[in-house]
């Protein structure tokens, strides 16, 4: 699937429109032209190569996938690549999107697998259409702002999750399993996060710097504002890190500790058995004592056991060991 829009003077002039229009487009000064691609083929890059004088390097590079968020210059035009990374609802599996870029002085090609909705960078751009006027750089914001965005919302989603598995730790029928389950679940989660977005900020800056986007000063407090979110973001990311190790290092201690309980209250109850096993076990000696074989000596056995067990019971519960 393709899209295209065109903007004349900041302005949506244009929509869809056939990628063999591009050049056209292009020779006119005050128009700036977007086009996406949803999983494109080698065929539609190579006309899109042509229609930009894109360099066959960079459309290579654009076809293979996983690549780690960067940005490269090839003759005139930047390769971007950057990745959406939001959570599924109510769980800790991440769901990623690879989003590349070409980025010329006036124009700007996206690339993104079919489960991303592009849809959001128009959005984002006509709710800030007074921006319009600074070109391809706009563009280029736009589609950074909405993946800062996504990634803010994760990392806020993510730590709703760590806050309530922190809660669920001093619950009585909580299970240590479950908890390291999810604790390692989050931190994988969060290790993804990190070095998927991370890197996008270095990204941001080179943008910044490069000749090839021409920020204007007027657009450059946006492109920071982009930059503070991803550095905010990451620093969360690390936090958030540091707090799964410590609910996991505290599991781990409640389950010991829990285990001590159990170990002193079997001791106390072996200890307590113990008792009226020896008595009848003296009682039981093949040798002539007074009481044997008559009702003084069961009763004096029984009262022994009773009260040396009551004694010892007495003093594990002070002892808060039953």
């Amino acid at each position: 699937m393709v899209r295209t829009r065109m903007w004349r003077n900041g302005t949506v002039a244009a929509e869809d429109f056939p990628v063999e229009d591009v050049s056209d487009h292009l020779e006119r000064p005050d128009e700036v032209v977007w086009v996406d691609f949803t999983d494109p083929t080698a065929d539609e890059l190579a006309r899109i190569e042509d229609e930009l004088g894109i360099h066959a390097l960079a459309s290579e590079d654009a076809l293979e996938p996983g690549q780690r968020p960067k940005l490269d210059r090839y003759h005139g035009a930047l390769f971007l690549v950057a990745y959406d990374v939001t959570c599924s609802r109510g769980g800790t599996d991440l769901v990623t999107h690879e989003v590349k870029a070409f980025v010329t002085e006036r124009a700007v090609v996206t690339m993104h697998a079919p489960g991303f909705d592009a849809q959001e960078f128009v959005r984002r751009w006509d709710a800030n259409d007074d921006l319009a006027g600074h070109g391809a750089a706009f563009l280029v914001w736009g589609v950074l702002d909405v993946l800062a965005d996504h990634a803010t919302a994760t990392v806020e989603q993510l730590e709703d999750l760590i806050d309530h598995l922190e809660d669920d730790l001093f619950e009585v029928s909580a299970q240590t399993s479950h908890i390291q389950r999810r604790s390692f679940a989050l931190r994988k989660a969060l290790g993804t996060l990190r070095r998927l977005v991370g890197p996008q900020r270095e990204v941001i800056q080179t943008l910044v710097r490069d000749d090839a986007t021409q920020v204007s000063d007027g657009l450059r407090p946006y492109y920071r504002d982009v930059a503070d979110h991803i550095t905010s973001a990451t620093e969360q990311v690390d936090q958030l890190r540091e707090s799964v190790s410590s609910v996991l290092e505290t599991n781990l201690n409640l389950a010991s500790n829990r285990m001590n309980l159990v170990m002193k209250k079997v001791t106390s109850w072996a200890a307590i058995i113990a008792i009226p096993t020896a008595i009848t076990g003296w009682f039981g000696q093949n040798i002539k004592f007074p009481g044997e074989g008559a009702w003084s000596g069961l009763v004096a056995s029984a009262v022994l056991i009773v009260v040396s067990s009551v004694a010892l019971y007495t003093v594990f519960r002070r002892r808060d060991w039953l």
